[in-house]
């Protein structure tokens, strides 16, 4: 890791676990947390989760978890550069997604509309609740028992797609760590640009429409520039390519002129700021929220993925009653938990730990007569 900045995190300043532990001999607390989330089932199932794609769609789409890994390398590129610890920022990032529901935020809206009732759903919370309380590895403590810097940044991530609802335990502050701060718009980054790119692949954006992403246009023009030659695919992935480029240098360039400007000299100074000190010069903020509104518009609501979009919603709660008028068919795994959480709650962290997959598998084990059941 390199000389951390001031500003950075500590491993040894952190505000511990939930349950104390001895620590490591060789392993700071932030390289063993980024581990348990690696070996964690959670983890495991980003592979079969959808991004906007559905999975049987194609196995060259992105996924929760390529996904995931690509935030994770922005993440480190961005955090050596402002010297930030980029252990802490690793952590958080393998972990901002594993709250997540099978078939994306398709999942997420069926689940919330479900439990409307019985105490809410959100991705970030159910991610705090894997982590904290789901996952099952250890003989002295429910979960993963996390560092409450990695904790923080699972609740307070926030981006377009993110509401994080407020956490006594976490709300004290005004802002997450710088950390925390670098996969929020590491995340941002990613899912613009790579959704842009399977959106491309799958044939669902025109190459004529992506000439109104004024952002496009300026990647377009350099590779141009330097590759006046290149066709199809490569040609594609090299604007990619310099799309992100452009995004990551700007964070850099506006992130550290911002640390300089509000005079930021330690960890705890970061809890005081009313706004994020990492972000995007103004200019480039703005055309992200254009290339942001151009995908809302011509991908995440063009007719084949609204189609994915209800038909997984729809599936994911005729799943969700079977279960509520006959909780015996849930695994006794799962049953067992009905001795300290309501039946709706159950029910609704057994959906959101399904995999696409998975739950394909069990909704024709439960509604077509001659599957194995």
């Amino acid at each position: 890791m390199n000389e951390l900045a001031l500003y950075a995190q500590l491993p040894e300043r952190s505000r511990g676990r939930r349950f104390p532990e001895k620590e490591h001999a060789y392993r700071s607390v932030f390289q063993r947390d980024r581990d348990r989330i690696i070996y964690s089932s959670a983890f495991r199932r980003l592979q079969y989760k959808t991004q906007v794609f559905v999975n049987h769609e194609g196995d060259q789409y992105r996924t929760r978890l390529t996904h995931t890994l690509e935030v994770v390398q922005i993440s480190r590129t961005i955090a050596k550069a402002l010297k930030l610890n980029e252990e802490l920022v690793e952590a958080i990032a393998l972990a901002h997604d594993l709250g997540h529901t099978p078939f994306g935020h398709a999942g997420e809206y069926a689940l919330r509309e479900l439990m409307k009732e019985h105490g809410g759903f959100e991705h970030n919370l159910h991610g705090l609740r894997v982590v904290d309380y789901l996952e099952e590895r250890y003989p002295d403590f429910p979960g993963l028992n996390l560092t409450w810097e990695v904790r923080e940044g699972i609740i307070r991530h926030c981006t377009y797609f993110d509401c994080p609802q407020d956490v006594p335990e976490f709300s004290k502050s005004a802002s997450p760590s710088l950390e925390a701060q670098v996969v929020e718009m590491a995340d941002l980054i990613a899912y613009n640009n790579h959704d842009l790119d399977d959106g491309i692949l799958s044939g669902l954006l025109r190459w004529e429409q992506l000439e109104e992403i004024e952002l496009w246009n300026q990647a377009r023009l350099i590779v141009e520039q330097e590759h006046p030659d290149l066709k199809g695919d490569v040609r594609v992935h090299q604007i990619i390519r310099c799309l992100i480029n452009l995004q990551v240098s700007d964070l850099i360039r506006s992130s550290s002129a911002r640390i300089s400007e509000l005079k930021i000299e330690s960890a705890d100074d970061v809890r005081d700021l009313k706004a994020r000190a990492i972000g995007l010069s103004d200019e480039l903020s703005g055309n992200l929220k254009q290339l942001s509104g151009f995908l809302l518009k011509n991908l995440y609501r063009h007719f084949k993925v609204v189609r994915m979009t209800d038909k997984a919603q729809r599936f994911l709660k005729e799943l969700f009653e079977v279960y509520l008028k006959t909780p015996e068919q849930l695994p006794y795994s799962t049953q067992k938990r009905l001795k300290s959480d309501c039946l709706h709650r159950v029910i609704c962290d057994y959906v959101a730990g399904m995999t696409d997959r998975y739950a394909l598998d069990e909704y024709k084990k439960l509604f077509h007569p001659w599957e194995k059941v």
